[in-house]
């Protein structure tokens, strides 16, 4: 069994932006999945994510969950990527009063969290406006 640590790092849509593109229709699955949504075929192949896209939506936490709460108040938003995925993810490194829909934004590595002053650091994607 892989140690925690490892298991994060072997998740390529995370840590690589990963998806799975239908050889039937081209649609992008992400995370990548084993059937098309759109069309039902089970052949994929590997692409990887467009790295920019523009804001949809967004929220400002100020009141958060279990786990959270050092790091209120934040925002969250779905971005439409340059290949037409949908994601959602914190938007970091911008005030609030910037925030708005149509933002273009990027995906960027970061930090999420870790377990405790010694523990496993768990790294993945945020929204940096571009």
């Amino acid at each position: 069994m892989p140690t925690p640590s490892r298991y994060w790092r072997e998740i390529p849509q995370r840590y690589r932006y990963e998806a799975g593109r239908c050889k039937a229709c081209g649609f992008i699955c992400f995370p990548p999945r084993l059937v098309c949504p759109r069309c039902g075929a089970r052949e994929f192949e590997t692409t990887k994510l467009a790295g920019t896209g523009t804001v949809l939506t967004y929220t400002i936490i100020r009141v958060a969950p279990e786990g959270f709460e050092d790091q209120v108040p934040y925002a969250v938003g779905i971005a439409e990527l340059e290949d037409g995925v949908k994601l959602t993810a914190q938007i970091v490194d911008c005030d609030f009063a910037s925030l708005k829909i149509g933002l273009k934004v990027r995906l960027e590595f970061r930090k999420l969290s870790e377990d405790g002053e010694a523990g496993i650091i768990h790294y993945g994607y945020k929204f940096v406006p571009a």
